[in-house]
């Protein structure tokens, strides 16, 4: 009966303790526990002692043994419950020195000022999260859940939880998804119950961060059919009295709109989470809380309201909701309503017709009225019927009519014109001060501004009559709001309208805004009036205008201007830079002789000298210098060749004093590694430039040594911008220099694998991968040597689940450039090549149901599938060893027909998929023939490939036609 009574004790007081009723140290307490234990269980032994003794006197011998006997086993059983316990508090509380009673210390000194505290802190909670996952989760979600503790503890366990669960790299994500579902039921239960108790919270922090915990959980367990009841429990909340808790699940379901897939709630779930959140935002609800909350929870559940707004009567009641909404007398809540308005506008554009000028009166009275975060969201409506109808239109042509597309366009816009326009015109006199020095400001004028650029392009020419007399009427006002504003209205509508509109309005304006540019005691005004110039030159400047707006008898003004405004002020300073790359742009295709070419010295020296200002890292003025002196270049003519011959030197000398700075600070060094990264930008071009024809290729091929070690130095810097722009400078020096190249490889070797191994910063992976083809083209056969490396590495990339997936399609592309470079060599590498693209193939033949991302994705993975065959087989071609793709072509076949049979192939892969079948044929010869003949699409596929309006895609198939003809004749 003492041992029974012992175990309970033992029991009760370990279940306290699990259940974080009571907290102890993992050294100390669980001691002192353990103690106590034992100290009961002696007191019980010294107590029966006692009894024993006296029992000793009245019995026998016999019995005096069995009572000792009794001891000995309670003290035994003492024992062994103790070191249960101890193992048990080990097991669930490990690592050491990490108890509840701690969690709260520690989450609070993970946010404490004192560095080594805070350092300290974030050791322990990454120890305790390593070494036990559940343990971890559990005292986090414990720590949310309790409201006697302090509320930045609280926030900070709540979003660690959220951290635990989520990821923005795809590859962690994954594994955060796969670990939450590998934990035991029983831990995820307690942790869903901990999170669904914080809802009801009086603290509005927790309830927050627990709302956002939910839904991602909510986001892992839905789509596996777990926690089914979850939504079903929340919306049974909705009928509770405190406010808070309205509010809180209100917001829940708005985060689980955002993270759950509509296909996986059920569409009876969806009607009642939507009828929740309407009635949340009725202006009956007397909380100003629960309408803001449900409005936002409405914002994300758009998505899920497909069937609801093809049913009349349930789309008008969710609309005058939201239009009641934006009446609201919370600013906040009018904000919310005018964001689910603009979702609407993408998500329902087709059902927005009996609407339309209802949400036109609303809006109009917002942005003239109401405060600048509701107009601004009044404004964003109209700029995404625009980006609607443009979408629209562009698919299908000037031509376009309501049969031609799923979505009609209902010309929303030029109906509107009239009074839209107007109303966007007053926002352009509503600037702000400093808005020209905050790079990130946005504002009423710059929201009227955009949104008006966009009206120009959906409706064209008929904006031009409605802007032009209030551009007139302000430019030469003395208020520079006024002159700002009619500038900045002119260099809105430059894209959309028709050049023959514009080009005589241009020509009256441009002498005019060339002596504002340089003469307007405004900053402002002279800050839009060269952004103005730059859009005139990039939409009405170039080679395919009738009518050229620079001609010789302004250009040496412009230039002049634009030179001169480049000493100006950063932000003017930026935007004539942004001007003059648009004026060196329309004379890429001049010929052979360009009206720039004499004034090429003195451009280049301007651009060097913004380079080195002192004020040349605000505005991006420096980044803007770099970009327009590599335009420049980029479009000179050959005349200018020894000219730019003379800027090499220059360029590598900046870089060289770049790399022998030392002892710089944190800032110094990324204001460096963006310097290198611009010069080594800077160089590429010039390459690419000087590279083109042998003419100019053998003078530059003197400084290759030089710059080639610059580049090697800078890999040595290991930033990752740095490293980004060196190797696409040396992409272009192996294509520069050809065969020579390979003196190169020793050195740079050990940089292109670290590259191809930098998951991490997969843009440089990327773009390393990219420089392996450069390489195969330069070296060809030479690169032999260094393949097996190259090889290894890609097919580790493709295999690796950490590795963004947008570098996957180039790396099998790579495949191609390999072959191509090494021909029969690459037999070795076909045992693993080929499975890889096989497997590939089949994947991105899973694509059902796909949304406008992941079609542009599967797109992309077979483009580099197909390049990669295309490439092997040109590789082997007139090889022997042809014989060894022949086990392979039936699945590529396949590969061909079932993408032809799904007919959702873009141009660029018609013409990489017609290019194989030819390449199949040519490589393969008669053994092709059959197979090609026995293919269930190959000659739909080819004939359709031969009507083809897009003239790349038919001559590639008229070759393919051949190549067939003669496999099949042989």
């Amino acid at each position: 009966m003492l041992v029974l009574l012992l175990k309970k004790w033992c029991w009760e007081r370990l279940l306290e303790y699990k259940n974080g009723l009571k907290e102890f140290d993992m050294i100390g307490n669980v001691g002192i526990f353990v103690e106590k234990v034992v100290f009961m269980g002696y007191g019980m032994c010294f107590g029966a002692s006692l009894q024993n003794h006296r029992r000793v006197t009245l019995c026998s011998d016999i019995d005096n043994v069995l009572c000792l006997a009794q001891i000995f086993k309670i003290t035994m059983s003492i024992c062994w419950w103790s070191v249960c316990i101890l193992i048990h508090v080990n097991h669930q509380c490990s690592p050491e020195k990490f108890m509840a009673l701690e969690v709260t210390q520690i989450l609070l000194n993970a946010q404490a000022v004192d560095g080594s505290v805070r350092k300290h802190a974030e050791e322990s909670l990454k120890q305790f999260q390593e070494q036990n996952l559940p343990g971890f989760l559990l005292s986090l979600s414990g720590e949310l859940a309790h409201d006697e503790k302090p509320v930045d503890s609280r926030k900070l366990a709540g979003l660690i939880l959220k951290n635990a669960l989520d990821a923005k790299e795809q590859h962690r994500k994954y594994e955060l998804i796969q670990r939450w579902l590998s934990l035991d039921v029983g831990v995820k239960s307690q942790i869903k119950t901990y999170l669904l108790q914080t809802l009801t919270s009086p603290v509005h922090e927790a309830r927050s961060t627990a709302s956002q915990v939910i839904a991602k959980v909510a986001g892992i367990e839905l789509p596996q059919k777990q926690w089914p009841e979850l939504i079903g429990s929340l919306l049974s909340n909705i009928h509770q009295v405190p406010v808070h808790v309205k509010q809180a699940t209100l917001e829940t379901l708005g985060y689980l709109c955002e993270e759950v897939s509509p296909d996986v709630v059920e569409q009876d779930h969806v009607n009642k989470i939507l009828t929740a959140v309407v009635q949340g935002m009725n202006a009956s609800e007397a909380s100003n809380d629960v309408r803001l909350a449900a409005t936002r929870a409405l914002y994300n559940a758009l998505g899920f309201a497909q069937a609801n707004f093809t049913n009349e009567m349930e789309r008008d009641y969710i609309m005058r909701v939201v239009c009641e909404a934006t009446l609201s007398p919370e600013v906040k809540i009018r904000q919310a309503a005018f964001e689910c308005l603009v979702s609407i506008s993408s998500s329902y554009y087709e059902k927005l017709a009996p609407y339309i000028q209802d949400i036109f009166n609303i809006t109009a009275k917002a942005v003239k009225e109401d405060e600048e975060p509701v107009a601004l969201q009044a404004i964003e409506f109209w700029s995404s019927i625009c980006d609607e109808e443009i979408d629209i239109l562009e698919e299908y042509g000037g031509d376009f009519t309501t049969g031609d597309s799923d979505i009609p366009c209902f010309y929303f816009i030029k109906q509107a014109l009239p009074a839209l326009v107007p109303m966007l015109l007053e926002t352009l006199l509503k600037q702000e001060e400093d808005q020209d020095q905050d790079e990130g400001a946005w504002n009423l004028a710059m929201a009227g501004g955009t949104c008006l650029g966009l009206v120009a392009r959906t409706v064209g020419n008929d904006i031009v009559p409605l802007v032009m007399p209030f551009i007139e009427e302000n430019i030469t006002k003395p208020d520079w709001r006024q002159r700002e504003g009619a500038t900045y209205a002119f260099g809105s509508i430059l894209e959309g309208p028709s050049p023959n509109q514009l080009t005589p309005l241009v020509n009256v304006a441009l002498n005019f805004m060339l002596t504002a540019l340089t003469k307007d005691p405004s900053n402002h005004v002279k800050d839009t009036t060269a952004w103005t110039l730059g859009r005139i030159f990039e939409f009405l400047h170039g080679s395919t205008m009738d009518t050229p707006i620079i001609t010789p008898s302004n250009c040496q003004q412009i230039i002049t201007v634009l030179l001169q405004s480049m000493k100006d002020a950063p932000n003017v300073a930026e935007k004539a830079c942004g001007a003059l790359y648009f004026l060196a742009q329309g004379f890429e295709d001049v010929g052979p002789s360009s009206p720039l070419t004499p004034f090429f010295q003195e451009i280049v020296q301007s651009l060097l000298t913004v380079t080195h200002r002192e004020d040349a890292n605000e505005s991006r003025l420096r980044t803007a210098a770099y970009e327009t002196l590599n335009e420049v270049v980029r479009c000179s003519t050959d005349e200018t060749i020894p000219m730019v011959l003379q800027l090499v030197p220059v360029i590598m000398m900046e870089l060289h004093q770049t790399l022998e700075e030392q002892k710089l600070s944190s800032d110094e060094r990324e204001k460096q590694n963006e310097l290198q990264g611009l010069l080594c930008g800077c160089l590429q071009v010039i390459i690419q430039k000087l590279g083109a024809s042998d003419a100019t290729r053998y003078p530059f091929m003197q400084y290759t040594d030089q710059i080639m070690n610059l580049f090697l130095r800078v890999f040595a810097s290991r930033s990752a911008t740095v490293h980004e722009e060196a190797m696409l400078a040396i992409g272009a020096l192996a294509y520069a220099t050809g065969p020579d190249f390979a003196k190169f490889m020793p050195d740079f070797y050990k940089y292109l694998e670290m590259g191809l191994q930098n998951f991490e910063e997969y843009q440089v992976c990327a773009v390393t991968v990219g420089v392996v083809g450069d390489i195969c083209r330069a070296l060809e056969e030479k690169v032999l040597p260094w393949c097996d490396g190259i090889m290894t590495q890609l097919l580790k990339d493709l295999s690796s689940n950490q590795l963004h997936r947008s570098v996957k399609p180039p790396i099998f592309s790579c495949f191609g450039d390999i072959s191509l470079a090494i021909g029969e060599n690459f037999e070795k590498y076909l045992m693993y090549a080929m499975p890889m693209l096989q497997s590939a193939a089949e994947l991105s033949s899973h694509t059902s149901g796909a949304d406008d991302e992941m079609i542009e994705y599967t797109n992309l993975l077979r483009n580099g599938i197909l390049e990669a065959y295309s490439g092997i087989f040109q590789g082997f071609k007139n090889s022997p060893k042809t014989q060894l793709l022949i086990p392979y072509a039936p699945h590529i076949l396949q590969f061909l027909d079932l993408m032809y049979m799904e007919k959702d192939m873009d141009e660029v892969v018609m013409k990489t998929a017609i290019g194989v079948l030819g390449d199949l044929a040519d490589t393969l010869g008669s053994n092709a023939g059959s197979l090609i003949q026995q293919s269930l699409s190959s000659k739909d596929f080819l004939n359709e490939c031969l009507s083809s309006d897009d003239h790349m895609i038919k001559e590639s198939a008229e070759w393919a036609k051949l190549a067939i003809s003669r496999a099949i004749s042989v």
